[in-house]
């Protein structure tokens, strides 16, 4: 059930804190990611809602989508890239300020939610990459590519390597790195702080800092996504989905 895969809290000073929370490793089916849209758009709605903060419980962060799911049911791609996309953009175009925590693994959709969001803080286990390439997918990379210049985005995509936390810094790439066991509060003390600001300010200033940003993060996230259907249709795609499964190497 999409409710199971998260929850929220709202705090007294309007911060709003969304957990996710589907064991073992947080990988969102299609329910859940759209579920998980329709929760971040409508807490941006709500005038007492003045930050939002999205962190996991658990090991990571985010491992994306279920590559499980898509391999008993590949017709799910659809409804999967639907909520993929309607989840960032609701980050990336809400109406405030959006705070992502994460720790350990920050895999596809969890690289999507860190790109889209205004600020991101990471514990010192936290490691960001887009094994898309090894999951017969395409799509992530202009969340990345927010996060990262243009050469570092292609390195991980194309090799499926990971970045860790204090690199990802070191490139700008993240607000700050903590300690784990720090992660939630740091996150929530930068949260109150803006929270304390005047609301209108702040509802203001991020629809200008949005709009001032260089092309439109949304369309190139759907630009991509139009080559994930294409990937779908090579048998190459559904080889490496059934050997994600089968806990296989891959064979071409």
């Amino acid at each position: 059930m999409s409710e199971s895969q998260f929850h929220t809290t709202l705090h007294d000073n309007g911060v709003a804190e969304v957990v996710l929370d589907r064991p073992p490793v947080n990988a969102l089916n299609a329910a859940g990611w759209n579920a998980l849209a329709a929760e971040i758009e409508a807490l941006g709605l709500r005038t007492e809602v003045r930050v939002i903060v999205i962190r996991a419980d658990g090991k990571g962060f985010c491992a994306g989508v279920d590559i499980k799911e898509l391999n008993a049911d590949q017709s799910l791609i659809v409804s999967v890239n639907a909520g993929n996309y309607a989840t960032f953009k609701a980050v990336h175009l809400n109406k405030v300020p959006v705070i992502a925590a994460v720790q350990g693994f920050v895999l596809g959709g969890g690289i999507g939610i860190c790109g889209a969001a205004d600020i991101v803080i990471a514990a010192d286990d936290a490691s960001f990459g887009l094994p898309e390439v090894d999951r017969g997918a395409m799509g992530g990379a202009a969340h990345l590519q927010r996060m990262f210049g243009v050469q570092k985005t292609r390195f991980l995509f194309f090799t499926g390597e990971m970045i860790g936390a204090p690199e990802a810094l070191r490139l700008g790439a993240i607000e700050r790195v903590v300690p784990r066991a720090e992660l939630r509060d740091a996150a929530l003390a930068i949260a109150g702080k803006i929270a304390a600001k005047s609301p209108a300010m702040i509802r203001i200033a991020k629809e200008a800092l949005t709009g001032i940003e260089d092309g439109n993060l949304e369309d190139k996230y759907r630009w991509e996504q139009g080559f994930t259907l294409q990937a779908y249709m090579s048998p190459d795609s559904a080889e490496t989905r059934k050997a994600f499964v089968d806990k296989r190497d891959a064979k071409f």
